[in-house]
């Protein structure tokens, strides 16, 4: 699928609400380069509170790495143009008025220029309409920028903290073959690059963040590739219902509401006449209309004692009447398929699999609740951007005074 330019920041981002291991690489332009820094930020929003100890110029310190504004602008800009839709093919930079507070002016002026005509007998969009629109559009991608921006740090701390680097060759190699396998020419490259504001830069700063992600994510769940043979042994003996089927079998059934009533079905069909003429005549079962026929049952899917009775009777033997809570049954069993076991030479690579994804997902689990809680801990916002992994985050207050864990209402301020 060929990059868009309509694709949003969020998708950059995404794996940090539902950590993954080992996702399928993204494409050039929805990568989602910080995979790591939460196992789940579905209360991300942004709280005026906080934000000392940030230098001026910056909006958030990473463990004495600064996140400039300069660099918040640009990310800013990049996830605007993502939410208009403009051609994929554009040659020319798509004008964007990001919306900047508090006064959202140059968003709302633009909103107002590009609003279609009302139809007849309906008011246009007003200026303060439009003023609240803008101010939840800078909540929702101001939130997704300093996420993204954050958590890019936090890779690139946790990379270096672990000695782990990777070579401009080799992200110049995955950069290339993630280009060729999106972009059939260099021309079209260049207008993607133009129509969606990134830089080559941006782009190659991604990759790198990627390669360093899926190293990290490796390092911390290789112990889990180590599964023994008798490791498998035991999950085969413990989960037998997974490596073969269960004997079923096909049969003949009538269900009647009273005794006297099975009563005659049975001297009916002992008299020879067909099963699936009296079944059709006198049984209030859903099988009637097929003569009575029930195929593929398995021991436990019928009311009991039914189901008791179908698997210990013979192949061909009249049974019946046997009450339950539905009524009066007589079957007679027509087929025995017998149940099937795999061996466990035949599966013990798939065991080992899903022996080994389980193992690593759970030290991946672990890793990342440690990784989160270590740099959030690192982590300080300035006021006016700050978003729930920073360590100076206090989620807001419901209207009971309560703690909530839902995002910020309302405009932010870049204070």
């Amino acid at each position: 699928m060929n990059v868009q330019v309509t694709d949003r920041l969020r998708t950059l981002i995404s794996r940090l609400s539902a950590v993954r291991y080992r996702a399928a690489p993204v494409r050039l332009s929805k990568r989602t380069l910080a995979a790591l820094c939460a196992a789940s930020l579905s209360a991300v929003g942004l709280s005026a509170c906080g934000g000392g100890g940030v230098p001026g110029g910056a909006v958030v310190d990473v463990g004495g790495t600064l996140i400039t504004k300069t660099q918040f602008n640009h990310w800013m800009d990049i996830a605007a143009i993502s939410t208009q839709s403009t051609s994929a093919t554009s040659t020319k930079a798509p004008h964007v008025a990001v919306p900047v507070p508090p006064d959202y002016t140059a968003c709302v002026a633009q909103k107002l220029a590009t609003a279609p005509k009302p139809a007849k007998g309906q008011s246009p969009p007003t200026a303060s309409a439009f003023k609240s629109q803008c101010a939840s559009e800078y909540t929702e991608l101001s939130q997704e920028v300093l996420t993204y921006l954050i958590s890019a740090e936090w890779v690139l701390g946790e990379a270096k903290a672990e000695g782990m680097s990777v070579t401009p060759a080799a992200v110049t190699k995955s950069f290339n073959s993630q280009k060729a396998a999106q972009f059939p020419t260099a021309a079209a490259y260049q207008e993607f690059l133009v129509s969606s504001g990134q830089s080559a830069a941006d782009i190659v700063f991604k990759v790198k963040l990627n390669l360093l992600s899926n190293d990290i994510q490796t390092k911390a769940t290789k112990a889990g590739s180590k599964v023994s043979q008798a490791q498998v042994a035991s999950y085969y003996a413990a989960h037998q219902t997974e490596f073969g089927t269960s004997e079923n079998r096909s049969l003949r059934l009538i269900r009647t509401d009273t005794l006297p009533q099975a009563q005659k079905v049975l001297a009916l069909l002992k008299s020879g006449q067909p099963f699936s003429n009296v079944a059709k005549k006198y049984s209030v079962d859903a099988s009637k209309s097929r003569g009575g026929a029930v195929t593929g049952v398995v021991a436990g899917e019928e009311v009991q004692p039914l189901s008791t009775d179908i698997f210990s009777a013979k192949l061909g033997s009249l049974q019946g009447p046997i009450k339950t809570l539905y009524g009066y049954y007589i079957f007679k069993v027509q087929k025995i398929v017998p149940a099937t076991k795999q061996a466990l030479s035949k599966v013990s690579t798939e065991i080992k699999q899903q022996l080994v994804a389980t193992n690593q997902q759970t030290l991946l689990n672990k890793f990342i609740a440690a990784y989160r809680k270590r740099w959030t801990a690192k982590t300080t916002c300035a006021k006016g951007y700050v978003v729930s992994i920073c360590k100076n985050y206090k989620a807001p207050k419901t209207k009971t005074g309560a703690t909530g864990a839902s995002g910020a209402s309302g405009a932010v301020t870049a204070g």
